[in-house]
């Protein structure tokens, strides 16, 4: 009796993973590679060669911070590489050929709440990406008085709110997934 077909079989699915693995891994790192800094957000940034360059800054909550010999950087809604870009030109005045790096170390500003009829309400760090279904499970689900398909979210636009409707039974039994919609910075879901 031959096993070379188990052995091909083993092979082809070690394959599978590896190929699965090389994609995997670029996805994600393109989604963290994308993640905008919000107020709150914590960064470690140094100069290369430049240990008085070393600092560890906070944006603030007018989405700003402050670095030596580079002054105010507008941080909110940049990516990484796009704020120590900044960085990087503003000290070209006084480094030659400056290497910054800049490194979020806590992301304190991606935050979503909920409140009102769930289990454990409060909020909650977004690392990077959640939706309302994960916000809800983080806030330990529903008690049993809660309006399960009044569900809002209430969203700040920059100008005003808007609120997104979200019925939990529909979610729930795989329908109207549409709703469950991945939360932004600052969202509060609100469970009457």
């Amino acid at each position: 009796m031959s096993t070379a077909g188990p052995r091909v079989s083993w092979r082809c699915a070690f394959a599978v993973l590896l190929v699965a693995a090389a994609f995997t891994k670029p996805i994600l790192a393109q989604q963290i590679a994308d993640y905008t800094l919000h107020p709150g957000d914590q960064l470690e940034i140094a100069v290369w060669k430049e240990p008085d360059l070393t600092k560890t800054v906070i944006v603030r909550p007018d989405g700003k911070f402050s670095f030596p010999l580079a002054g105010e950087t507008v941080a909110i809604g940049r990516t990484i590489p796009q704020v120590q870009a900044e960085i990087t030109n503003k000290l070209k005045a006084y480094i030659p050929e400056p290497v910054v790096t800049a490194a979020l170390t806590i992301m304190d500003g991606n935050r979503i709440y909920v409140i009102g009829q769930v289990q454990k309400p409060g909020s909650f760090v977004m690392n990077p990406r959640l939706n309302v279904l994960q916000a809800l499970s983080l806030a330990s689900g529903l008690t049993p008085f809660a309006a399960a398909n009044d569900i809002i979210v209430v969203r700040g636009t920059g100008t005003g709110q808007k609120v997104l409707q979200f019925r939990y039974s529909d979610v729930s039994k795989g329908k109207s997934l549409e709703q469950n919609i991945p939360l932004e910075a600052g969202d509060v879901v609100v469970v009457p």
